[in-house]
């Protein structure tokens, strides 16, 4: 543990960045999923409309650098993808 005032004060911010940034990763991950179930389930409409609530939390994920736009732009083209091969 941090000694010095400043070390226990960087301390204190790095967790609560850490527990942000870890609720926001998940909330990706949730979105991710419930798009991917509603491909499964074959309604193109509602996956769709899923796919764009995904990809805004994406793309809000790229700009504050909680996760690489790399990684951001694979999921969009992969669930894109899967989305356009629906009937």
């Amino acid at each position: 543990m941090a000694n010095i005032k400043s070390a226990k004060k960087r301390a204190r911010q790095s967790e609560k960045r850490r527990m942000n940034n870890q609720w926001q990763k998940t909330r990706m991950r949730t979105h991710l999923k419930k798009v991917i179930a509603s491909i499964e389930g074959g309604d193109k409409t509602v996956a769709q409309t899923d796919y764009r609530e995904a990809t805004s939390v994406l793309d809000r994920l790229v700009s504050k650098g909680i996760i690489h736009k790399n990684k951001a732009a694979r999921h969009k083209s992969r669930l894109s993808a899967k989305i356009k091969a629906m009937a």
